[in-house]
C-alpha cells in the first residue's frame, strides 16, 4: 500500500477529507466494501433457508428450499422495476409520505463516479439495497410454514416486497417524512424487522395453527427435524450480519465500521446468554432453539442503533433482545398463534425493541424515544394493515391454506411432488 494511500484513509477516517475531494482510491475502497457487505447480506439468504428447514418437519422441507430461493428472485426483480425507485424517489409526490423516480433501474456515466455517490456506483447501491429488500418476505416464509399454499405465498411476496416495503422504507431512508422528524433506524430493526414481523403476524393470524399443534387446550410441540441445520442457518446469519449492519455505515470509514461490527456481534452474544438464563429458568432445561433465537434476538435489537449506542449498552440491548425472545415465544404458544421458527418474536418483538432502545441508549441527543414510538407504531399500522389486506384477497380468491390431506401428507409431495429426503422413513407429529 502507497504511502499516498495509507494518508487519504487516515484522512478520510477523520473527516478532514471532504465529500467533493473523494480521491479514486477512497472510493475504490468503498465500493469494495459496499460490493462485500452485498455478499454477505446474500448468504443471510442460505441462513434464513437453513434455519427454517431445522425447525421445520422433513415432509416440508422441499417447499421451504423453494419458498427461499423464490424470494431472493422476487426481491431482486421488483426492487429492479420498481421497488428501488419507489424507496429512494428523490422527491415525493404525495407530502413526505410517497414518491415515485420511475420504473427500471439506469444511470448515465455518473452512476459510476463519486458524482453519484461519494462512496460507491449507482450500481452497488442498488444491489445492496435489494438484498436487504428480500429478506422481509424470508421472515414471512419462516412464520407461515407448513401449511400455506406455494402460490398464494408467492403472490403475497411479490406485493409486499415490491410495494408496501419500499414505501415504508422511504419514510425513513429515502428522506420520507420520518426521516425529517430525525426518526432513528440505522440498518432496519423496524424498515426490515418489524415490517417482516408484521406481515408474519397478519399470514400466521389468518392461516390458524398447523394441525394438531393445540389439542384440548394444551400445547403440542411439533419438533424441528435437524438441529444441526438450524444452528448452521443461525451461524450463517451472524456472518451475514456483519454485512447488513457493517455495510449500513455506507462506507469503507474504518472507525466506523469496526465499532459497528463490535456492537454487532457483542449484543448477539449477550441475545445467546440472555435466552439460556431465561430458559433455564423457566423452562427449567437449557433449550438450544431457544439460544439460537436469543443470537438472532440481539443481532435484530442492535441493528437500529448499533452506530448511536456505547459498548456497554449495545450488550444491555442485546440481554433484554435475548430474555424477551423466549418470553414471546412462549407467550405466543400460549395464546395459540403458531410461530414454527418463532419469526415474530425474534422480527417483530426484538425489532420494536431495539428501535425503541435507540431513545434510551443513544448518544445522540437528537434521537427522542417519543419519536422511536411514532415510527414503531406508523409502521405497525401500514404494514400490517396492507399484509392483511393482500393476504385477506388471496384468501377470498384462491385460498391461502392447503388442504388438510397436503398437510398431513407433506407440502413436499402435495406441492412439488417430491422428497427432500427420498428413500428415507422418518416418523412425524402429525
Amino acid at each position: 500500500m502507497t504511502k499516498k494511500l495509507i494518508m487519504l484513509i487516515l484522512l478520510f477516517s477523520s473527516g478532514m477529507l471532504l465529500a467533493d475531494e473523494v480521491s479514486p482510491e477512497i472510493f475504490a475502497i468503498n465500493n469494495t466494501w459496499m460490493m462485500v457487505s452485498t455478499f454477505l447480506v446474500f448468504i443471510m439468504h442460505l441462513g434464513f433457508a437453513t434455519l427454517e428447514i431445522g425447525l421445520t418437519q422433513p415432509k416440508n422441507t422441499v417447499n421451504i428450499l423453494f419458498k427461499n430461493t423464490a424470494i431472493v428472485a422476487i426481491g431482486l426483480l421488483t426492487y429492479a422495476i420498481a421497488g428501488f425507485n419507489l424507496m429512494y424517489p428523490g422527491e415525493f409526490m404525495l407530502g413526505q409520505y410517497f414518491g415515485f423516480a420511475g420504473f427500471g433501474i439506469a444511470t448515465d456515466a455518473a452512476g459510476i463516479t463519486s458524482a453519484y455517490n461519494v462512496g460507491y456506483t449507482y450500481w452497488t447501491d442498488f444491489l445492496f439495497q435489494g438484498m436487504f429488500a428480500a429478506t422481509a418476505a424470508t421472515i414471512v416464509s419462516g412464520a407461515v410454514a407448513e401449511r400455506i399454499k406455494l402460490s398464494s405465498f408467492l403472490i403475497f411476496t411479490v406485493f409486499y416486497v415490491g410495494l408496501v416495503y419500499p414505501i415504508a422504507g422511504s419514510w425513513k431512508w429515502g428522506t420520507g417524512w420520518l426521516d425529517q422528524l430525525k426518526f432513528y433506524d440505522f440498518a432496519g430493526s423496524t424498515l426490515v424487522h418489524s415490517v417482516g414481523g408484521w406481515g408474519a403476524l397478519a399470514g400466521i393470524l389468518l392461516l390458524g395453527p398447523r394441525l394438531g399443534k393445540y389439542i384440548n387446550g394444551t400445547v403440542r410441540p411439533i419438533m424441528g427435524h435437524s438441529m444441526p441445520m438450524a444452528t448452521i442457518g443461525v451461524f450463517l446469519l451472524w456472518l451475514g450480519w456483519f454485512g447488513f449492519n457493517g455495510g449500513s455505515v455506507l462506507s469503507a470509514d474504518p472507525g466506523g465500521v469496526s465499532f459497528v461490527l463490535v456492537t454487532t456481534c457483542l449484543a448477539a452474544a449477550a441475545g445467546i446468554i440472555g435466552a439460556m438464563f431465561t430458559t433455564w429458568t423457566v423452562q427449567h432445561k437449557p433449550d438450544l432453539s431457544m439460544i439460537l433465537n436469543g443470537c438472532l434476538a440481539g443481532l435484530v435489537g442492535i441493528t437500529a442503533g448499533a452506530d448511536v449506542v456505547s459498548v456497554t449498552s449495545a450488550i444491555i440491548i442485546g440481554l433484554i433482545a435475548g430474555v424477551l425472545v423466549v418470553l414471546s415465544v412462549l407467550f405466543f404458544d400460549k395464546i395459540k398463534i403458531d410461530d414454527p421458527v418463532g419469526a415474530v418474536s425474534v422480527h417483530l418483538v426484538c425489532g420494536v425493541w431495539g428501535t425503541l432502545a435507540v431513545g434510551i441508549f443513544s448518544t445522540n441527543p437528537e434521537h427522542s424515544f417519543l419519536i422511536q414510538l411514532l415510527g414503531v407504531f406508523a409502521y405497525g399500522v401500514f404494514s400490517f394493515a396492507l399484509a392483511m389486506g393482500i393476504l385477506f384477497v388471496i384468501k377470498a380468491t384462491i385460498g391461502l391454506r392447503v388442504s388438510e390431506e397436503e398437510e398431513l401428507q407433506g407440502l413436499d409431495i402435495g406441492e412439488h411432488g417430491m422428497e427432500a429426503y427420498s428413500g428415507f422413513q422418518f416418523f412425524t407429529t402429525q
